[in-house]
This record gives structure tokens, C-alpha cells and sequence, in this order.
């Protein structure tokens, strides 16, 4: 073979085996620090983690999602929030990427520009000012959904202010949030990213082996009522989105908690 054709082969196959190399250095660094955190209580235990109705789970430092292809989101996210973790600097609000760890290809930002709905993050960026990376990583597509903004910044908000007092109270909550993505009749941008008609957030409070349970069910629209007027069963949620929240759970135990919605319950013990 002529030496001009060998010397570009060898070298397309030297760049492509140093790519490989890298890949394989960067997901074996990532599964580490992933197995670090779930040791260190910074991510939610795998034997916590919920169903997924789509297969495409996916492990970041610092929160766990199951992607939606059909959705162009995630259909629940699951985290951590520890007491210690409430403490931390103001960190510059970055731009936000596409997640490269969504086989499907996670949605692009530009799907929100000009759709007149914000670009809700499901794991807040507030609840992981902590660390950097821990910051930037919820400034990922596959961790947001449309919101509209009064509901945003409205009784959302008002949730996820009230989670992290829960987790300074309770020193720790795991917390698994996400859209009711049943009608897909409303979407927006070219990739068409499901508008969820509600959302909801389920939080989980274990101390020895004694556990505690709440979920949230909001309509997606803007509400000046009090948190409790929303409190559902975990059961309910699961009917709307097929998802087995707590599949490892004993099942006398997750039977008791998720057919309960006692505010009072969880708020005042």
C-alpha cells in the first residue's frame, strides 16, 4: 500500500484509540465519584431509586434521573439533601448544556427560548450550592422541564424553600420529583418537549429504621393556597405515572406509608 494512504490510517487509528482511552479513564473517574457520593449520603442510595418506565437511567455525582425520550426530559429525578449540604457559596449561574450522558440525546436549551415558559429545574440548583460541580450539574437539559413562570416562581418555590427547611429540621431528606407526562397534547420547541399538566415531589425521611413519607401533587398553573391543600398518597402518584416509587422497601412498610397523606404527620413529629 502506497506510504501516503498508511500514514493517515495509523493516525486515525491512534487519535480514535487516545479518544477511547480518555472515554473509558473519564466513566471509570465518574462511576467512582458516583459510588463516593452514594457511600457519603451526597446521592440517593441505588436501593431507594424508583422504577423506570423508560430504561435510561442515568447516574450523576450528585442526582440520579430517569430520561423520557418521548418527553425530551426526565420522568423523575432522585437526590439527597442533607443538612450539611444547606451551606455554600453564590456560585455565577452558568448557561445551560445538553446532557452528554442521555443515550437518546437529552433536549436542547433552545426548545425554551421564546416559548414562554422557564426552563424549571427539577433537582434545584439551591439545593447544590454546596460544591460547583454539584451546582453546575442541575444547569443540565435532561434535569429541567417547562414551567410556566408563576407556578415557578410561585408555589414551586415555595415547596423547595420549604424541602431544605424539612432538611435542616430533619438533618436529611430524600427527595423524588418530577411532571405528570400523560397528555403529551401540549409541547413546545422543534423536539417537541412535553409541557406536564402537573408535578409533583415525594419526600422520604428515614431515622434507624423507622421511616416517614409526604408527596406533593400540583396542577401546573399558578396557586396561592397552602402546601397542605396539595398533599397527596405516593399511591396516587404512582397511578398517574406508572412509576414504583419505593420498589425496594419492605413491603408492609411501603404499603403502610404510600396509601398515607397526613401533612400533620410529617410537619410536626
Amino acid at each position: 500500500m502506497n506510504r501516503k494512504f498508511i500514514y493517515p490510517i495509523i493516525l486515525f487509528i491512534a487519535i480514535a484509540l487516545i479518544y477511547w482511552a480518555e472515554q473509558s479513564i473519564n466513566t471509570s473517574d465518574k462511576e467512582k465519584n458516583v459510588q463516593s457520593n452514594r457511600q457519603s449520603g451526597l446521592v440517593a442510595d441505588i436501593s431507594l431509586l424508583p422504577t423506570s418506565t423508560t430504561g435510561q437511567i442515568v447516574y450523576h455525582n450528585y442526582y440520579t434521573l430517569s430520561y423520557s425520550e418521548p418527553d425530551e426530559q426526565a420522568e423523575w429525578v432522585a437526590y439527597a439533601l442533607t443538612k450539611a449540604q444547606l451551606t455554600g457559596k453564590s456560585y455565577e449561574r452558568p448557561y445551560f448544556e445538553i446532557d452528554p450522558d442521555v443515550s437518546t440525546g437529552a433536549a436542547d436549551w433552545r426548545n425554551y427560548r421564546g416559548s414562554g415558559y422557564d426552563r424549571g429545574h427539577l433537582c434545584p440548583a439551591g439545593d447544590r450550592k454546596f460544591d460547583k460541580q454539584a451546582y453546575l450539574e442541575t444547569f443540565l437539559t435532561s434535569n429541567i422541564s417547562p414551567q410556566r413562570h408563576p407556578f415557578n416562581s410561585g408555589i414551586w418555590n415555595r415547596l423547595e424553600q420549604k424541602v431544605r427547611y424539612w432538611a435542616d429540621k430533619y438533618d436529611g431528606v430524600y427527595i423524588v420529583t418530577g411532571g405528570i407526562l400523560k397528555d403529551k397534547s401540549l409541547s413546545i420547541g422543534e423536539e417537541e418537549v412535553t409541557v406536564p399538566s402537573h408535578f409533583y415531589k415525594i419526600l422520604l425521611d428515614q431515622r434507624g429504621e423507622e421511616y416517614t413519607m409526604i408527596a406533593f401533587l400540583f396542577p401546573h398553573e399558578k396557586s396561592d393556597k397552602g402546601l397542605q391543600e396539595f398533599v397527596v398518597s405516593v399511591d396516587e402518584v404512582e397511578e398517574l405515572t406508572g412509576i414504583d416509587f419505593f420498589p425496594k422497601l419492605e413491603d408492609s412498610i411501603e404499603n403502610k406509608l404510600e396509601a398515607s397523606s397526613d401533612y400533620k404527620n410529617w410537619s410536626f413529629r
